[in-house]
């Protein structure tokens, strides 16, 4: 499968209960190594721990649907902020990618040579929004939430929460880099960053908000370099499927 340099691929998989049987399971589960096996079993509720085995294999089949190199033969390390990271490949693979799921939802987004980040929330879940924005959002991003009417609150915590999830996975140093010293501006579907305290260039980002299903909102960032065109992303849709060869997800949109 042909991947540009001028694109980001976006996959992203339903795992709302029913959708998968045991048996699509166990042919997802066959991807895993055991240290991942091992990992499965530390969650304690069996749809996360669902999510998680859906999450391994689709992101195993789909670096193999641009590299050629076998789904079971990739292996992976961890940056020393925790960021999973290609440990092998082909030698002119230059693929970068990087995962997320949440209640209902796995994504995998893919890129050529540049660093990556998604996020993806379930925003039905019931949660203090105003009181974490006022704790771990910027002043400038906490008073343009609660200046908005109160019916537009959850939706747009949930915009600026992927954002700045989506950064911090892109510059792989996840949480030690402090949210409050980045802030997000939204306006309708156009996002811009500036940093407060942050070595970082705004120029240098591309940011995507996106909404794969009526509950769930994600976000997409791309270093795409100063001055550089935009990227196109591309979403793909898979489902599980009766047979398990040559993998039990299939392209539906």
């Amino acid at each position: 499968m042909e991947l540009p340099t001028d694109e980001a691929h976006l996959w992203l998989a339903a795992t709302d209960a029913g959708l998968f049987s045991p048996e699509v399971l166990e042919s997802c589960r066959a991807y895993l190594t055991i240290e991942e096996r091992a990992q499965e079993h530390t969650f304690l509720s069996p749809h996360v721990a669902h999510e998680f085995v859906i999450a391994r294999a689709l992101c195993r089949t789909v670096l193999s649907r641009y590299a050629a190199l076998d789904p079971l033969d990739w292996h992976f390390t961890k940056n020393k902020y925790g960021r999973p990271e290609i440990d092998n490949g082909p030698p002119d693979c230059r693929l970068h990618f990087n995962i997320s799921h949440c209640d209902g939802l796995v994504a995998c987004i893919v890129a050529q040579d540049r660093d990556i980040g998604v996020d993806v929330e379930c925003i039905s879940r019931n949660i203090s929004h105003l009181e974490i924005a006022k704790s771990m959002f910027s002043p400038r991003e906490y008073s343009a939430l609660s200046s908005l009417p109160q019916s537009q609150h959850l939706r747009r915590f949930f915009e600026y929460w992927t954002l700045k999830e989506s950064y911090i996975k892109a510059r792989g140093m996840g949480l030690s880099l402090p949210l409050d010293q980045f802030s997000f501006a939204i306006d309708h579907r156009e996002v811009s960053i500036s940093f407060q305290g942050l070595d970082d260039h705004p120029g240098a980002w591309q940011f995507d908000l996106l909404q794969p299903s009526l509950r769930h909102q994600a976000a997409a960032c791309i270093k795409k370099g100063v001055g550089a065109p935009r990227l196109n992303i591309v979403e793909f849709h898979v489902e599980p499927q009766t047979t398990a060869v040559p993998f039990p997800l299939r392209i539906i949109a």
